[in-house]
């Protein structure tokens, strides 16, 4: 019987980590449909090789200072207990692969590419793991340090903030480095061109892709088949659907809203998606969605912030909101399951915001000053499909 449950245990993440796998295909196309037709071919790469090299460095040093463990052994250890460890490993992964394709979406059309890849390894390496060991596995005893002042750690069940904000906080400084595209704002400040989506039937493809696969990312975050529960489903479900009804209305029935406001219900439900009520859910995600279209309207028209497809506020803000959240509408008061703590919600959460500022500016500062992370005037102009891949989308077309 034992055997029967690690192996099950082992199935049951494997499966959650394919899900997330699968929702890599989700970020690909959502930036693919957001970003300019010239630049489609450069989202589709770097999504795929930023998860290849987020693989190598997360297997060889992010695992280890995350929860220190190491796969130096023989086959035959790693294989015992059915290769638990080895897909719990496959499984977090996923989501540390997840902080380079928030990014990318941010620094779309005028990156570099090979700076990119290496701000990937030393995010998905150091920094990552650094906040991920304290979050999850109870490193340098701030979690302890929190139980004992506030009553609770800081809960995070499936990422709010150790995945989301940390990435969307990371891409604000690495935005902010590279500064707007050429053309985008004038001598003035003003924004002088929308960009506009290029293809809107991809964007909807990457949203959708990437709601399916939450369910793996949310679900199976218990990462054991007797933990897994009804609602932590549900709650993801109905923070999905208030992100897309606060979107449609404020967003105005803009495509590019409404497809994007299930993602900002999504984000926000992850901390607290085990202990909240489905009705405080639909409030989460629902804040979540409007907090998202006003946000980037805001970054984008008044406070030149040129993040192409918005993974500040989707990520950033809308994470910290549910690292909030989960703090509120995680009490016994307003229904939840209790065992949360507002304050150690609060700390927690602005921990994480200081250590993936202070790494966005210092990562891809040091990389601005030595090698550079931006394209020149001319190869923005003509593309990055063209100016790094020397190829367009659909060449004869």
């Amino acid at each position: 019987m034992e055997q029967l449950i690690l192996a099950l245990n082992t199935l049951f993440v494997l499966i959650g980590a394919v899900m997330v796998l699968a929702m890599h295909a989700g970020f690909a196309f959502l930036e693919v449909g957001t970003v300019r037709h010239k630049n489609q071919v450069n989202a589709l790469v770097k999504i795929i090789v930023d998860f290849a090299v987020s693989t190598i460095a997360y297997f060889f040093i992010g695992y280890y200072i995350a929860y220190q463990v190491g796969f130096f052994e023989s086959a035959s250890v790693l294989a015992e207990k059915s290769g638990f460890e080895l897909v719990k490993f496959f499984f977090l992964l996923t989501f540390a692969a997840a902080i380079p394709a928030i990014i990318s979406g941010g620094i779309a059309e005028r990156a570099r590419f090979y700076p990119q890849l290496i701000a990937t390894f030393i995010i998905v390496a150091l920094v990552y793991p650094f906040f991920e060991g304290i979050a999850w596995n109870g490193a340098y005893g701030v979690q302890a340090w929190l139980e004992s002042t506030f009553g609770a750690k800081f809960h995070d069940f499936a990422g709010s903030v150790v995945v989301h904000a940390m990435g969307g906080w990371i891409a604000l400084g690495a935005v902010i480095m590279l500064g707007a595209r050429y053309g985008r704002y004038n001598k003035q400040g003003q924004p002088m061109s929308a960009h506009p989506p290029s293809s809107i039937p991809f964007l909807a493809l990457g949203s959708w892709v990437l709601a399916v696969g939450w369910f793996g990312f949310n679900v199976m975050s218990a990462q054991a088949i007797e933990g897994i529960s009804g609602l932590v489903a549900i709650n993801s479900l109905m923070a999905m659907v208030g992100g897309i009804l606060a979107a449609l209305v404020l967003g105005k029935n803009d495509p590019g809203f409404v497809h994007n406001g299930p993602l900002a219900g999504l984000v926000a439900v992850c901390a607290g998606s085990d202990i909240m009520h489905p009705l405080s859910s639909l409030i989460v995600g629902g804040v979540a969605g409007a907090l998202f279209v006003v946000t980037f309207t805001l970054a984008q028209n008044k406070w030149r912030i040129d993040d192409v497809l918005g993974v500040w506020p989707l990520h950033g803000l809308c994470g910290v909101w549910g690292g909030i959240a989960a703090g509120i509408f995680g009490s016994t008061a307003l229904g939840g399951m209790g065992g949360v703590s507002f304050m150690s919600q609060l700390i927690g959460t602005g921990l994480g915001i200081i250590i993936a500022l202070v790494a966005g500016f210092a990562v891809y500062g040091l990389l601005k000053t030595t090698i550079g992370i931006r394209l020149t005037q001319e190869e923005e102009y003509n593309g990055a499909d063209l100016s790094i891949h020397k190829i367009q989308a659909n060449p004869n077309v």
